[in-house]
């Protein structure tokens, strides 16, 4: 009877592994967007020295372009202030693995490793996630890589259809003559932030105005993939509700939660894409004309506080509060400022960003955001009016 009960517990484990398996959804391979339009995407690959980092970014500032940064675990901890001003300027994040090992030549349980611990290590430097992106290191993948990366939730694994070559120490004329040599619609480029690439901040200088001058839009992965339409996604925020998102996006809790086959609507993720159902278009910043707000369940101070475009500390001593980790729903809050709100206008100039705006106006760039309605990455035009939060 023991053999015989034995055997049928194998039997258990074999059927339900083998459908575990089956059900599991490997991580699409991606070399270019499938589209026709003339928008490109600048990827970075950031390894361990980040060199280039900041003539990066002002570069991408200056043009008023975001991009998607690769980041290694190992880069992270080595230059984690140059991965933070990464996220302040706006830019997208994805994993490129914590060493750089190659997938093909490693086990599973190394690979679910090199991701976990690259995740960890950017959510404790920025708050963020960094899935669903992942590119694999020296762009090596088989249908394993693929199966181990979709079952640990990076869905899309990102290739290129140009290779800059710029780690090889190419000339910036070089690289641009291959950036602008292989350009189509769509286009994924690769590039590089270490100081091997000592002519990518200069190629990028000439080929971004180039290519705007040939009718080329810039976008992030996400967005060239289809992946963070406005008004079809949202990526989870530092202080997001489900709540307070419903009310954003003109919808309910309940129909957020089954679009998205959530189970537990107290366990958002910094980063989760969450798919918005309806038109989904953000409703505008809420006038705080009456004075008070009545918490409701999900709420906190944070989402409550750049709902009405004020600070956490100001709501809460408006309100008496000492810990604004401690408030309860039913509980009617003052909003401070009420009696004339004060905001300014500003017209967006060619070369603005988000975050350049934001700082020179001493504001957040989640307050700024949030009082214009703009989802991330923060994408902004010349002529746009803002308005600016005070």
């Amino acid at each position: 009877m023991s053999r015989k009960w034995t055997a049928f517990l194998v039997m258990l484990v074999l059927i339900f592994g083998s459908i575990s398996t089956a059900a599991a959804a490997s991580s699409t391979f991606t070399t270019k967007g499938n589209t026709s339009s003339k928008v490109v995407s600048l990827t970075f690959d950031d390894g361990s020295d980040g060199t280039n980092i900041s003539k990066i970014l002002n570069v991408l500032d200056r043009e008023n372009v975001t991009a998607t940064f690769f980041l290694t675990g190992s880069g992270a901890n080595a230059h984690p202030e140059s991965i933070r001003n990464i996220v302040r300027a706006g830019h997208e994040i994805a994993n490129h693995s914590y060493s750089h090992p190659d997938f093909t030549t490693i086990s599973p349980s190394q690979m679910r490793s090199e991701l976990s611990r690259t995740e960890s290590t950017i959510r404790t430097i920025t708050g963020q996630s960094l899935a669903p992106l992942f590119r694999a290191p020296f762009g090596a993948v088989n249908s394993q890589v693929l199966q181990v990366v979709g079952d640990a939730g990076y869905t899309h694994t990102l290739h290129w259809n140009i290779d800059t070559l710029d780690w090889q120490g190419l000339s910036s004329s070089q690289v641009y003559n291959r950036i602008m040599s292989n350009m189509v619609p769509g286009s994924i480029v690769l590039m590089h932030t270490g100081v091997g690439a000592s002519g990518t901040t200069d190629a990028i200088s000439r080929a971004i105005p180039e290519l705007k001058r040939q009718g080329y839009s810039f976008a992030t992965v996400s967005q060239i993939l289809g992946k963070t339409q406005q008004g079809s996604t949202h990526r989870v925020q530092a202080g997001d509700t489900l709540y307070s998102l419903a009310i954003r996006y003109g919808t309910t809790v309940n129909a957020l939660v089954t679009e998205n086959n959530i189970s537990n609507v107290n366990a958002l993720q910094i980063g989760q894409v969450l798919v918005l159902p309806g038109s989904g278009t953000p409703s505008p910043t809420p006038s705080p004309s009456e004075g008070t707000y009545t918490v409701k369940s999900g709420d906190t101070m944070y989402s409550i506080a750049r709902r009405y475009n004020v600070t956490v500390s100001l709501l809460a001593s408006s309100n008496n509060i000492a810990n604004p980790s401690l408030i309860r729903t039913g509980q009617v809050l003052k909003i401070p400022g009420t009696g004339s709100p004060t905001t300014s206008k500003y017209t967006v100039k060619s070369g603005d960003t988000l975050y350049r705006i934001a700082v020179n106006n001493k504001v957040s760039v989640s307050a700024l955001a949030s009082a214009n309605s703009i989802s991330s990455p923060y994408l902004i035009f010349p002529g746009q009016t803002l308005t600016i939060p005070r």
